[in-house]
């Protein structure tokens, strides 16, 4: 972890390992949740990704993509069942309803066995606290395999005190250039002694494409014109961040971004340019042309 340090040297890649949790998983700062074709999930683990994200309830039918690359992939053989790491998650917040959705994901996916991490998923302040206990007791009874918990978090506070307090083993948080107030109310109160990992989703979210752009008065002759792939690299320049979920639609995509990977973090001026270019596109702020620069409108 990189936590305490003010800026980041160097990016996460796919082949790094990450200690998940207290009973020996290690997992890659990467995690492949949706994709667009099957393949995909091969090309990532072919590529160094080793942590894949599935869902047992909400969105399901956009997952078919991912778990017929799972079975795809685990029908090679070879021992990769124990070289990957499985997450799953589970959105309701009813403690007896975090148990069958699991059940059921295990067994829609031929090869897959276990389930290593167990996400309650969505958590908002007010309801986590009855959550936790079934997923504390999911981890130490060891059920249906999983030897570590997480969730992802639609509420910062809540997500702080999972981390400082060590609740789970894995967070996720929303954090890209449009969605940036982890950089005052939960970053800063992170240290190096947590064991919690933290990993960011929707990094992409808001990314704005060529055309609109221009359109926006960001012209490519006078601004500079980021690639998606550069949102990952805004994410990944905070030190706070372990990993990301991410969600490549194909094989060509996991490959732009472990190239996109080796150019290294964003500085603090490209950081504060990509939240700028946000708020323009959200309408939140106005283009000076004259002197080159956005302003708040």
């Amino acid at each position: 972890m990189t936590r305490g340090r003010s800026h980041r040297t160097r990016i996460p890649q796919f082949s790094d390992r990450l200690a998940l949790g207290r009973q020996g998983l290690a997992v890659s700062p990467f995690s492949v949740g949706l994709v667009g074709a099957p393949e995909t999930i091969s090309a990532a683990f072919d590529a160094g990704i080793n942590f894949f994200f599935l869902t047992a309830d909400m969105h399901w039918p956009w997952y078919e993509a991912s778990r017929r690359g799972l079975q795809q992939l685990l029908a090679r053989g070879n021992g990769i069942r124990d070289q990957i790491v499985v997450a799953a998650v589970c959105y309701p917040t009813q403690p007896e309803f975090c148990y069958g959705p699991f059940q059921e994901l295990l067994d829609a996916v031929p090869g897959l066995d276990r389930l290593d991490v167990l996400i309650a998923g969505g958590v908002y302040a007010g309801e986590f606290a009855a959550r936790l206990p079934v997923y504390q007791r999911h981890r130490r009874t060891r059920f249906l395999g999983a030897r570590a918990i997480g969730a992802t978090f639609h509420d910062r506070p809540e997500a702080r005190k999972a981390v400082t307090d060590d609740l789970v083993d894995v967070a996720f948080v929303r954090y890209n250039p449009g969605h940036a107030g982890a950089r005052e109310d939960l970053f800063p109160y992170l240290t190096a002694k947590n064991s919690t990992l933290l990993f960011g989703f929707k990094s992409t979210f808001g990314y704005v494409p060529p055309q609109q752009m221009n359109e926006l008065g960001l012209p490519g002759d006078v601004y500079w014109h980021p690639e998606i792939t550069d949102h990952y690299r805004f994410a990944l320049s905070r030190p706070e961040l372990d990993g990301l979920l991410i969600g490549p639609a194909t094989p060509k995509e996991v490959a732009a971004l472990a190239d996109a990977l080796k150019k290294g973090p964003l500085d603090e001026e490209e950081q504060t340019y990509l939240m700028q270019v946000a708020l323009v596109a959200n309408g939140q702020a106005l283009v000076e042309p004259e002197k080159q620069e956005v302003r708040a409108s």
